[in-house]
């Protein structure tokens, strides 16, 4: 533990940063992940409608700076394409 007072203050600033960025991560997680789960499944519906609800939180984690934005794209892009493989392969 630091003596220095702003130093101090520093590390219960990175504490409050840390924890907020653990739990909009945690959040980008789920979501991806029940997005996945309804693509294993074969419900292109539900993954669509999940899909837009994950599509949000990334952005929004993006907008937070959690995941850089380039990082972000690629999340959302990848989810796509399996819908996408998905639907296509259901017609």
């Amino acid at each position: 533990m630091p003596n220095i007072k702003a130093s101090i203050l520093s590390v219960k600033k990175d504490a409050k940063r840390r924890a907020r960025n653990i739990a909009e991560k945690t959040k980008v997680k789920k979501a991806i992940r029940q997005v996945a789960d309804a693509i294993k499944a074969g419900n292109a519906d539900e993954a669509q409608k999940l899909f837009v609800a994950a599509q949000k939180a990334i952005d929004q984690a993006a907008a937070n700076r959690v995941y850089h934005k380039n990082n972000a794209a690629r999340k959302k892009s990848r989810l796509a394409k399996k819908i996408k493989s998905l639907t296509e392969a259901a017609e």
